[in-house]
């Protein structure tokens, strides 16, 4: 039996809008002490996806990780203020061989989140 490989994924949805966000670049940050190191970089497909955000080879497991959304960005190339600039997402992982699914729901004026599947 192989062992299972921890992968880190999240979905964006604009909720203003109805649709997925495409083109909402995240950064993956691992908490190292009082520092935070990035591990991971990748933009949302058509369907506001990112699929993997952990490199092959990444050096990941147990810690607090940290999702950073440039949604300033987002709202931007779409004409549209927002008022937060960027969405800042931390979570603990506890199970290196588990799936982690962090989706954020997205508006100019709010956003929400929850552990997916």
């Amino acid at each position: 039996m192989m062992p299972r490989v921890m992968s880190i994924t999240t979905h964006v949805l604009d909720t203003s809008a109805g649709s997925p966000a495409a083109g909402v670049p995240v950064r993956l940050e691992m908490r190292r002490g009082d520092a935070w190191e990035p591990i991971g970089y990748g933009t949302t497909d058509d369907d506001g996806r990112l699929r993997d955000l952990l490199s092959d080879g990444q050096a990941s497991g147990p810690a607090i990780y940290r999702m950073r959304f440039d949604t300033a960005s987002y709202f931007a190339a779409r004409g549209v203020r927002g008022f937060y600039p960027e969405v800042s997402i931390e979570f603990e992982v506890i199970d290196a061989g588990e799936h982690y699914h962090v989706p954020l729901l997205l508006s100019p004026f709010g956003y929400s989140t929850y552990r997916g599947s």
